[in-house]
């Protein structure tokens, strides 16, 4: 095996809205690799999170990258280099779960994946790149994709647009991009939420609890129940490299003048102003 030399050149980037739940988890990620952070608390996530990551690591000697939520939790991290060796030698882009027809919880595009959980070779999503071209493929023709979807368990929606990072996906297969669906399973019968991601080989890899950005509201469900997901794990105390976190702190500005631009678009379109 060659999991040594991909470690090399691996980082984890986690987007973090809740840093209370990151401090928890982290803690289960690979020691010897760097893990770096976006800052979240101010809106970014998403395909703006995406966006953002390819300028943070555009000049940086990094192969392939891990993106990790703060309530994900590993059970092996270790089967990430096996997984990350998998994809080299069958030239994948990027792995993860399908975000439409795993779960009870995700109805949206069996065609893209979410991004709690993926593994990007990022040393070839820089060599082709393109900001304005990915944000131009946010759409979907009937019966593009030729995906097998039989063994979807769940509700999906072919044509959802539900989620901007959708384009993210489509414009890497419309680029010939090899995606790896990865399988998950429901591990708790009283807890139809959290999920666990197995590898390539049926072994699990980590647990997912969903809704971080609920945690800490007593009056939601989920709070209890990710807090007891976590309690499964006797969690050591953070001892690892401590992570470099970004922030863009006029995310929230340029994010509104993109929001009036694009209505004013919209209006003076319904107007007939342009086309």
């Amino acid at each position: 095996m060659k999991n040594s030399t991909y470690k090399a050149k691996t980082a984890i980037l986690s987007t973090v809205n809740n840093f209370d739940l990151y401090k928890k988890s982290s803690a289960l990620y690979p020691a010897d690799i760097p893990s770096y952070v976006i800052d979240g608390r101010n809106g970014m996530f998403g395909i703006h999170s995406i966006v953002y990551m390819m300028k943070i690591f555009k000049n940086k000697d990094i192969d392939w990258l891990i993106l990790m939520d703060e309530d994900a939790l590993f059970i092996n991290s270790d089967k990430v280099f096996p997984l990350i060796e998998y994809m080299a030698v069958n030239d994948y882009m990027i792995s993860g779960m399908r975000d439409g027809g795993m779960l009870p919880e995700r109805s949206g595009s069996p065609y893209s994946m979410n991004p709690y959980f993926s593994v990007i070779n990022l040393k070839k999503l820089k060599e082709i790149w393109n900001k304005k071209e990915m944000l131009e493929n946010h759409y979907i023709k009937d019966d593009e994709f030729d995906d097998d979807l039989s063994g979807l368990k769940y509700t999906y929606d072919k044509k959802s647009m539900s989620e901007p990072y959708y384009g993210f996906y489509f414009w890497l297969k419309r680029k010939g991009m090899k995606l790896l669906y990865l399988d998950i399973s429901l591990p708790f019968k009283e807890d139809q939420i959290t999920n666990i991601v197995h590898d390539i080989e049926g072994d699990p890899i980590l647990y997912h609890t969903w809704f971080s950005r609920e945690y800490g509201d007593k009056r939601g469900r989920h709070t209890a129940r990710i807090n007891k997901v976590f309690e499964e794990f006797k969690l050591r105390e953070n001892t690892g490299i401590a992570p470099i976190i970004y922030k863009d702190s006029l995310f929230p500005l340029k994010d509104r003048f993109r929001r009036f631009k694009k209505n004013t678009r919209k209006r003076f379109r319904n107007l007939g102003i342009i086309k």
